[in-house]
C-alpha cells in the first residue's frame, strides 16, 4: 500500500512533513486519525526509521488500540507492536515503573482514582465530611494538572486559603504509602526528568518522532512533559482542533494549540479543512457559530456531500413538550439507531425517557463513567491491589473487614500504627495484641492473602481473580447482596473476571491488568452506542468523537446554555465550542430545540432562548413556533406549582414504598446518591435521589431501576 494513497493534498502534506515541529488542525471529521496513522507508517517505510523510535500520544487506551490495528495493515504487524502507542498517563505508569525507586515507588504502586485519593485525605482531616473535602480534593488535583508541587504557589488553583496546608498534608502522605494519584502520573514524571538528566536524555535518544493526538485537551503539566521530550532535531507533530477543545473543567488549557507555534519556533501549520462526515449546511450553521470566538486559529470546514435539508429550530412550552416533540419526530422519521438527543446535563434525561418508555421508543443513555462507582467492582480491584502491593492503606483499610470479620476501627488502627510499610506484615506483627475477636478475623484475613500470593504464577489470570474472589468471601458476600436486592453485582464481578482473559498469568499479568483497569476506565462496563438498539440520550461533551445521522440538540435556552455561571468570556466560549462539537457530530439532519418554561428547582421558569440561537445563518435554518419573549435574562414566573408533601410511608394506594429515605441506590447514569424522600402517586411509587455530583432528580423506579447500595 501506498503511504499517501487515499489522503487528499492537505493530509498528504501533514503526512510527509518531517523537517520542523508541526501544527495540524484537524476540523471536526476530517481524518485526523487516518493522517496519525499513515504518518507513523511513512516514517517506518519511507524515512527507514524504528518503530521504536516513534511515541504516539492518545487520550484513551480505546484509541491507542485502534491506530494499532491500523498501523498493522499498514506495516508488518511485529514492526506495529514496537510502536509505542500510550495515553498521556500510561506514558507515565510506565515511566515510573521503569524508574520509580529514584522517586521512593516500587514498581508495583498504586494508582489511586479520585475516590481513593477523596479517602485518603478523608483519613488525614476526619473531622470534615467527604462531600466537604471533595472541592479540595479537586483543587489539589487542578494543582497537579497545572504542574504545581506542593512546595509551589498554587494560588491560581488554591479557591480556598486552607488548599495549600491539604495539599502538602495529602502529598506527603501519598509519597508516605509509595502510591500516586492520576496527577502524580505526569508531575512525577517531570520531576524524575527534572532531577535525573541523564534518564531524560535516554528517553529523548530513543524518540526522534514524537505525535500528540485530541492536543486542545493537554493540560499544563502534559504540556511541560512534551517540552522535555522534545530537543532539536526531535520530529514533534500535535494533531488537534482548538473548536473542539472541551474540557476546560479536567483542566484542558486551550492555549497550548493556539500559541503552539511560539512555543516551538519555525512550526509549520497545516489546515484539515475537508470534512468527510456533514452535509454543506451543517457545516455551514457550525462555522457560522464557531466564529463568534475570538481564541481559534481561523479555518472553514467544506465537504463534497450535497448540501442537504436546512436545520429545523423548535420553541416549544415546557420540558415534557420537548421530550414529546422529539418522540414524534423520531417516531415520524424512522431509523431510531442512528438519532441521537443531546442535552447539556444529565438531569435533562429524565423526561425523554418518561416520554420514550410512553410512546414505547427504544432508546440507550450514553453516560459518565459508571462501571467502576459500582461498589462490588471497586471491591475486587482493592483486593487485588492489595495483593499486588501490600502497603496501599486505602485498599487496605477498605477490604480488611469486607465481608464482615470482627475487625472494628480500633484494631485496624492498631494495625496501621505498627509503622511497617507492609500492611501485611503488619497485621502479624499486630496479632498477639488484637482482641480474641478481631485476631480471629484477621488470621482468617491472612489465611486467604497468603494463598492467593502463592496461588498467583500457577494459574490463569481469570482463574486466580475467580479463586480470590470465593477465597476472600467477597463473591458470597454480594451474592447475599443480588439475593436480597434483586441486583446484578455478582453478574458485574463475572463481567469483571472475563476482563482479564487477554493478559498473561503471574504477577506481571496482574499488573498490566491492574493498571489498564485503573488508567482507561471504558474498557469494560461501558459499551459503544452502536451495540445496541435504539436512540441515544447522551450529554453534549460525551459526543466528542461520535457521530449520528440525525442530532437533537436540545434545551437552548440562557442559564441552561450556556449556563448562568458561565459569564467570563473563556467560559462563555467553551459553552460555544461545547455547541460546535454538538452541531458537527450530525451527518445528515440537525434539530434544536428550546423550551419557554423549564421546572427548575421545582419552580416553573420563564426561559429565554440561548444567546447561541441568534449567531445561526438564517438562510439554514427553518423555525416552528416563535419564542417567547425577546432575548433577555430569564425572569422567574410569578406563579409557583405547590407541591403536595409526600407521604413518606405510603402512597395514595396505601402500598409501602420500596424505598426509604437515606437509603443508598445507584443508577447507571447519575451514579451514587441517597433516596431524599419517597411516595406514591396514581399506583406508582416516586423517589427524588440527591446524588453525590450534586444533582438532584425525581425517579418512577418501575421505569427508571435504582440499584441499592448495601450500607457496611
Amino acid at each position: 500500500m501506498h503511504m499517501l494513497e487515499g489522503l487528499n493534498r492537505q493530509q498528504s502534506m501533514a503526512v510527509t512533513e518531517h523537517a520542523r515541529p508541526l501544527l495540524v488542525l484537524a476540523g471536526a471529521g476530517s481524518g485526523k486519525t487516518r493522517v496519525i496513522i499513515h504518518k507513523i507508517a511513512y516514517c517506518v517505510r519511507s524515512l527507514y526509521q524504528d518503530p521504536a523510535a516513534v511515541l504516539a500520544v492518545t487520550f484513551t487506551n480505546k484509541a491507542a488500540d485502534e491506530m494499532r490495528e491500523r498501523l498493522a495493515e499498514m506495516i508488518p504487524p511485529q514492526q506495529a507492536q514496537r510502536a509505542v502507542m500510550r495515553t498521556f498517563h500510561s506514558f507515565g505508569a510506565w515511566v515510573l515503573r521503569r524508574h520509580g525507586e529514584l522517586l521512593g515507588l516500587s514498581r508495583d504502586f498504586t494508582i489511586y482514582d479520585d475516590d481513593d485519593a477523596l479517602t485518603l485525605l478523608h483519613s488525614l482531616y476526619p473531622d470534615y465530611k467527604r462531600r466537604e473535602l471533595s472541592p479540595f480534593m479537586k483543587a489539589i488535583s487542578r494543582a497537579k494538572d497545572l504542574g504545581l508541587r506542593p512546595g509551589d504557589d498554587i494560588s491560581e488553583a488554591a479557591g480556598h486559603p486552607k488548599v495549600p496546608e491539604m495539599y502538602r498534608a495529602y502529598q506527603r502522605r501519598l509519597e508516605e504509602i509509595g502510591n500516586v494519584d492520576f496527577g502524580d502520573l505526569i508531575s512525577r514524571v517531570i520531576e524524575l526528568f527534572a532531577g535525573n538528566p541523564e534518564i531524560l536524555d535516554s528517553y529523548r535518544q530513543r524518540f526522534s518522532t514524537i505525535l500528540v493526538d485530541e492536543y486542545q485537551d493537554t493540560n499544563t503539566a502534559q504540556f511541560e512533559l512534551l517540552r522535555q521530550l522534545y530537543r532539536p532535531g526531535t520530529h514533534l507533530c500535535v494533531v488537534g482542533d482548538d473548536d473542539q477543545s472541551i474540557y476546560r473543567f479536567r483542566g484542558a488549557e486551550v492555549r497550548n494549540i493556539l500559541y503552539f507555534p511560539e512555543y516551538f519556533p519555525d512550526t509549520q501549520v497545516i489546515r484539515l479543512e475537508q470534512n468527510y462526515r456533514s452535509t454543506g449546511r451543517i457545516l455551514a450553521i457550525a462555522g457560522e457559530v464557531v466564529k463568534h470566538n475570538s481564541g481559534r486559529h481561523e479555518k472553514t470546514l467544506w465537504s463534497e456531500r450535497p448540501e442537504g435539508q436546512r436545520a429545523r429550530l423548535a420553541f416549544v412550552a415546557n420540558h415534557m413538550a420537548e421530550a414529546e416533540y422529539c418522540a414524534r419526530l423520531v417516531k415520524r422519521e424512522g431509523d431510531w439507531n442512528n438519532t441521537a438527543v443531546l442535552y447539556r446535563t444529565n438531569a435533562q434525561s429524565a423526561a425523554f425517557e418518561t416520554v420514550f418508555i410512553r410512546e414505547q421508543i427504544p432508546y440507550k443513555i450514553v453516560g459518565a463513567l459508571r462501571f467502576y462507582e459500582r461498589e462490588e467492582v471497586k471491591d475486587s480491584l482493592a483486593l487485588l491491589s492489595l495483593i499486588m502491593n501490600p502497603g496501599d492503606e486505602i485498599s487496605f483499610k477498605r477490604m480488611v473487614n469486607k465481608p464482615a470479620r470482627g475487625i472494628g476501627k480500633a484494631s485496624i488502627g492498631h494495625i496501621l500504627s505498627m509503622g511497617e510499610r507492609n500492611l501485611i506484615a503488619c497485621c502479624e506483627e499486630a496479632l498477639p495484641s488484637l482482641q480474641a475477636k478481631a485476631g480471629k478475623g484477621v488470621r482468617e484475613f491472612l489465611a486467604w492473602y497468603k494463598e492467593a500470593e502463592q496461588t498467583l504464577d500457577g494459574m490463569s489470570l481469570p482463574a486466580w481473580i475467580t479463586s480470590v474472589l470465593t477465597a476472600s468471601g467477597l463473591a458470597g458476600h454480594h451474592r447475599k447482596q443480588d439475593e436480597i436486592s434483586s441486583t446484578q453485582k455478582e453478574k458485574n464481578l463475572e463481567e469483571l473476571v472475563n476482563a482479564a482473559l487477554p493478559y498473561p498469568s503471574g504477577r506481571e499479568g496482574l499488573r498490566e491488568f491492574l493498571e489498564h483497569m485503573e488508567l482507561d476506565r471504558a474498557r469494560i462496563g461501558r459499551k459503544d452506542p452502536a451495540d445496541d438498539q435504539g436512540v441515544t440520550l447522551i450529554t453534549m461533551h460525551n459526543t466528542k468523537g461520535l457521530e449520528f445521522s440525525r442530532v437533537i440538540i436540545t434545551g437552548l435556552e440562557e442559564g441552561l446554555f450556556p449556563g448562568r455561571a458561565n459569564s467570563g468570556q473563556e467560559e462563555l466560549e467553551e459553552e460555544r465550542r461545547i455547541f460546535y462539537v454538538s452541531i458537527t457530530r450530525a451527518k445528515d439532519e440537525l434539530y434544536l430545540t428550546s423550551c419557554r418554561k423549564r421546572f427548575l428547582w421545582g419552580q416553573s421558569m420563564v426561559q429565554q432562548p440561548s444567546r447561541f440561537l441568534k449567531e445561526l445563518p438564517e438562510e439554514h435554518i427553518v423555525v416552528e413556533g416563535e419564542a417567547s419573549e425577546d432575548f433577555g435574562v430569564p425572569v422567574r414566573e410569578k406563579k409557583t406549582i405547590q407541591v403536595k408533601k409526600p407521604d413518606p410511608a405510603a402512597g395514595d394506594d396505601g402500598t409501602p414504598c420500596q424505598f426509604s429515605r437515606g437509603e443508598r441506590v445507584f443508577h447507571d447514569s447519575y451514579g451514587t446518591g441517597h433516596i431524599t424522600s419517597s411516595w406514591r402517586e396514581h399506583g406508582r411509587e416516586v423517589v427524588i435521589v440527591q446524588f453525590e455530583t450534586g444533582h438532584t432528580a425525581r425517579f418512577l423506579p418501575e421505569f427508571s431501576p435504582l440499584e441499592k447500595i448495601a450500607q457496611d
